[in-house]
């Protein structure tokens, strides 16, 4: 009995030993916040793999709690909704800090903010403008539509396009009545204020996003009425506002005042509340690891328009020059990367179609240089092109103008060089082979007779030649035509 006891006793000792580290390891997370951050960083494939892999790294330890310090200026819907699904799944509460000063949770940031568990903002910050981006390029285009029917209607009717148009007083009072209502809007449906005439499509969008975001506001129980607003109308509010509104929970300058605010505060884990304790708690960062940094910054149109341009410029380089070298395989390394970045962005590939005719016809213009008709073509299939290259309405997600006046206007120049250079060397006078002769001066050393050929000496060579009339040893001739190994030549 002695020896089945102290057997016990060893193997429960040896168990605690084993499981110790990770007992500790729980104890020490449940006491740990993680924190990831995105610093004016696109709400993209590549930034939602990031949060959902802190997310179930915080779960997995059983952390206390995890912080997204958060600076968007939004992003893609698809992206927004998988970053939501994994917050609404989590077992850690997760907490989003808009911060530091200065920063924004634009578009998608707004539907982030509203499924966390809890919301804060730092000082100076703001939040808002979440209509969806296919809506919003709909609306523009209308609004020019609507705007030149306008003037033709008042054209034909002979008055002033600047006279005032009197207002509908009833479409004027349903106005009034829907701004006054809009903090009460029906849980059944959205404002119904957009085009009589609206796609479609575009409609199902607009009311699937402001559904998406009234269930967040309600499943959170914030704010239902702003966050309709602020997809239907883009508004956007600083901190203070969002705080008097019930978008955010508080206000915190920095992350010493977030973890003292958080401090008590319950928090509903599916059926189980929460209360967190962020006292003494360790704050531990999550970076983002090599990969993910390298297709962030791969996710910037820019970067994008950049690497396939110069893929485009490496490919032509090596196809215009013999053999397989540095350009050849670097360009194919900068249109796949290229390629990439254009699948974590709204890419329009009537644009990129439009980019690639543009570059077409430099080439043939480069080829077969004649009026400019082709170089024209490519600088405004290149430069429309460039502009409808990426569908968004966030300045972030858009390639820079300058970027894309710089390219067009160098790709131009490039070709007009290049066709300049083909045309100054058809004008030059062939200084080699035996067309390089038609022109040259010569000696006869053999007298040239109508019946019979004689010699000439030109260039250190002796040549056989004719010629029309006699031609006597000594004088000198010109080169007129070449055939074969004689030359047809006339006195000097």
């Amino acid at each position: 009995m002695r020896n089945l006891i102290d057997t016990l006793s060893i193997i429960f000792l040896a168990g605690f030993l084993v499981l110790c580290p990770f007992i500790t390891d729980s104890q020490a997370s449940s006491k740990t916040a993680y924190i990831i951050e995105l610093n004016n960083d696109s709400i993209n494939p590549i930034t939602a793999e990031y949060i959902a892999q802190a997310i179930d790294k915080a779960n997995d330890t059983n952390a206390a709690c995890l912080i997204l310090k958060l600076d968007t200026p939004g992003g893609l819907l698809d992206s927004t909704r998988s970053i939501v699904k994994k917050i609404m799944s989590s077992k850690v509460p997760v907490i989003t800090y808009i911060s530091p000063s200065g920063s924004r949770a634009g578009s998608a940031g707004v539907f982030i903010t509203y499924a966390s568990h809890i919301a804060a903002m730092a000082p100076s910050t703001n939040i808002g403008a979440a209509h969806p981006i296919q809506m919003g390029k709909q609306d523009k285009q209308k609004d020019i539509w609507d705007g030149l029917k306008e003037l033709l209607e008042k054209k034909r009717e002979g008055t002033s396009t600047s006279a005032p148009k009197s207002p509908d007083p009833k479409s004027h009072q349903d106005h009034l009545e829907t701004q006054e209502n809009i903090d009460a809007p029906p849980d059944n449906q959205i404002p119904q204020d957009m085009h009589p005439d609206e796609d479609a499509l575009n409609s199902k969008i607009l009311q699937d996003t402001t559904a998406f975001i009234r269930s967040l506001a309600q499943k959170r129980n914030r704010n239902v009425a702003w966050a309709v607003k602020s997809v239907t109308k883009s508004s956007s509010i600083t901190a203070t506002e969002a705080l008097d509104l019930g978008v955010i929970d508080f206000i915190a300058k920095d992350e010493n005042e977030l973890f003292e605010k958080l401090n008590g505060r319950t928090v509903q884990i599916q059926d189980n509340e929460i209360i967190l304790e962020t006292n003494d708690i360790r704050a531990e960062r999550i970076p983002m690891d090599f990969r993910q940094q390298l297709f962030n910054i791969l996710a910037n149109p820019n970067i994008a328009y950049l690497l396939m341009i110069l893929g485009f410029y490496g490919l032509l380089y090596e196809v215009t020059h013999p053999g397989f070298g540095v350009p050849g395989i670097l360009g194919t390394i900068f249109l796949i990367l290229a390629f990439f970045s254009m699948q974590t962005l709204p890419t329009n590939y009537a644009g990129l179609a439009l980019v690639i005719l543009g570059l077409a016809f430099f080439i043939a213009e480069a080829s077969a240089p004649g009026i400019g008709l082709f170089a024209v073509g490519g600088i405004i299939s290149m430069l429309l092109g460039s502009l409808l290259l990426f569908d968004s309405s966030v300045p972030m997600m858009r390639v820079s103008f300058s970027l894309i006046l710089s390219f067009t206007l160098t790709t131009a120049g490039i070709t007009i060089f290049l066709v300049g250079n083909v045309i100054r060397a058809h004008r030059q006078k062939v200084i080699s082979g035996q067309e390089g002769l038609i022109g040259e001066e010569g000696e006869v050393t053999k007298t040239i007779r109508p019946s019979h050929a004689g010699k000439v000496f030109v260039h250190g060579e002796l040549w056989n030649a004719y010629a029309s009339d006699e031609i006597k040893k000594g004088e000198k001739i010109i080169i007129a035509e070449v055939h074969g190994m004689k030359l047809k030549v006339k006195k000097a």
